[in-house]
């Protein structure tokens, strides 16, 4: 594969840092925008800030996993043992991976309104994205929706993880929540829900029912993904909350 030796040669509506600009950076690469970080280039070849991007992702591609995964969990050394990657490029892509995951994670504060699946997953990312193993939480609201806190209730393996009823409203009436949203995340980074978790949210439901203390969705978080099990299953309409 070839590449131009400097960015400054490409056309100015090609130059990463122009189209994002101009685009926004969803219209950049995953290799544009390691580019904008690099600043400049090098490494086997003498390659273009673009080409030392597309370069580091191929060399963490050979780990057989997505390359963006591995970046999300890389380290200083990882980084300099690419060839073209010294201390400096290193600590700034490193810099800029945890601003992500903190933008990424961080929690509304108390008293929030949670009126959607997304304001919830926002309010759990933090316990439960990009977790390595199973873990059920909940989400604590009182009657207007608003966030009272959540509270991680089991922590599993990194295939399943153990999450019984009565733990999870045991903990909802302790705290003196009077709606709830219960969550857990799938370490694969699949959000497809499992026979165990239609199981569990029906009895969830059942339970809420005779509890009156009404179960607003079931959330299933995967890697920067999650799906509502109350807008793409039927469970609410077999087990009315009375909301």
């Amino acid at each position: 594969m070839t590449y131009c030796l400097r960015v400054a040669d490409l056309p100015t509506n090609e130059r990463p840092r122009e189209r994002l600009l101009i685009q926004g950076a969803k219209g950049l690469s995953t290799a544009e925008l390691l580019a904008i970080l690099l600043g400049t280039g090098q490494g086997p070849g003498k390659l273009s800030a673009i080409g030392l991007g597309q370069y580091i992702l191929q060399e963490l591609s050979q780990h057989q996993r997505d390359p963006l995964e591995v970046l999300r969990d890389v380290n200083a050394l990882d980084l300099t043992k690419i060839s073209g990657i010294g201390p400096a490029k290193a600590t700034t892509i490193l810099a800029a991976i945890e601003l992500g995951k903190r933008a990424f994670q961080s929690r509304p504060a108390e008293r929030t309104v949670i009126d959607s699946p997304e304001s919830a997953a926002a309010a759990l990312s933090h316990e439960l994205m990009w977790q390595h193993q199973e873990r059920f939480a909940v989400l604590l609201l009182d009657v207007k929706h608003r966030l009272l806190g959540t509270q991680v209730i089991t922590i599993g393996t990194a295939t399943e993880t153990l999450a019984h009823p009565r733990d999870i409203f045991r903990e909802v009436i302790r705290q003196g929540a009077t709606r709830v949203i219960v969550a857990h995340n799938h370490p694969s980074g699949s959000t497809e829900p499992s026979t165990e978790d239609i199981t569990l949210t029906r009895q969830l439901l059942m339970g809420a029912q005779f509890l009156a203390i009404p179960l607003l969705d079931h959330l299933i978080i995967g890697n920067g993904d999650h799906r509502s099990l109350r807008q793409t299953t039927a469970l609410w309409d077999e087990y009315p909350q009375g909301i």
